[in-house]
């Protein structure tokens, strides 16, 4: 009994939970096409989540079976579960193997594109594990096809109307400047070892990554400016862009954390640990909602 708890715990860390909140992009296209408050898309929409969640933790336990050799050599990694050996590998192969057994012909059910983009987004991220994120520059371009794909998704299970092409191009670049903001944080963090543990941060320097952030902070505000005053369903007084504030806060507050502070390995657990981040993207939620919903077209 003590071996299966030991196991399931470890399990669920694996799983990563608190990682979830990145799945949340599926709800993007529900809420700026306007049909956050239609409860049939909003209960698929959901499902759609939790099905998300469902096969991101499951490519987390299969690239945790792939570099369990290396994270053991890892500063933090080695505390992981499987690492530390409080998941043992079989156990962890056997809730893979169930979870996709159940998740994938479940995104099917819910609709059959949907479906696809979980299996495109499921094999990409194989693909990911081991092979593409030993390549410069298309490692980071994964990343953010991830979420480009969690958006997509969305916009299948909401039936996207009036979804603004722009929001696919400010995904993007959010997406790459979290994923350059990442690897920026690995290759401080673990210094002259950081090739050991991560060959791909030999070819990166701190220097090239913050050009990279650069130029995605200023994709960021550009795409996300233009959708404020091009997007169809938008109040005539183009009230949207003062939202534009929040993004430019929000961007130079996570570059001012992962360059200053020396943060962002996690930039999921930002939102969680830095009180002014998350203050501006739950204002940023309020506006946004408030704009559309209350004082839209």
């Amino acid at each position: 009994m003590q071996f299966l708890f030991v196991n399931v715990y470890g399990l669920l860390r694996t799983l990563r939970p608190r990682q979830w909140i990145k799945n949340g992009f599926v709800f993007v296209v529900l809420v700026f096409d306007q049909k956050l408050l239609d409860l049939d898309l909003l209960l698929r929409t959901f499902a759609a989540f939790i099905l998300f969640c469902m096969i991101s933790s499951t490519v987390y336990i299969i690239n945790d079976l792939a570099d369990i050799e290396k994270d053991k050599q890892h500063p933090k990694k080695r505390n992981r579960a499987l690492p530390s050996g409080q998941l043992t590998p079989w156990f962890a192969v056997v809730s893979a193997v169930a979870i996709l057994v159940v998740c994938l012909p479940l995104s099917f059910w819910l609709d059959f594109f949907f479906g696809l983009i979980v299996l495109g987004y499921l094999l990409l991220n194989l693909a990911y594990s081991f092979a593409l994120k030993h390549v410069v520059i298309i490692d980071v371009m994964v990343v953010a096809a991830g979420f480009l794909l969690r958006v997509a998704a969305g916009g299948v299970i909401a039936n996207a109307e009036r979804f603004s092409p722009w929001l696919y191009v400010f995904t993007i670049f959010l997406a790459l400047i979290l994923a350059t903001g990442k690897r920026r944080h690995e290759l401080s963090f673990l210094a002259e070892g950081a090739d050991s543990h991560r060959k791909i941060l030999n070819e990166y320097n701190i220097g090239f990554l913050d050009q990279m952030i650069q130029v995605a902070i200023s994709g960021t505000v550009i795409s996300y400016s233009l959708y404020t005053f091009s997007a169809e369903n938008l109040p005539v007084n183009h009230a949207m862009m003062l939202t534009i504030a929040f993004v430019i806060y929000g961007v130079f507050r996570y570059q001012y954390l992962v360059q200053v502070k020396g943060e962002g390995g996690a930039p999921e657990m930002l939102l969680y640990t830095d009180f002014p981040l998350l203050l501006d993207v739950i204002l940023f939620g309020i506006s946004v909602v408030l704009i559309m919903y209350v004082f839209g077209p």
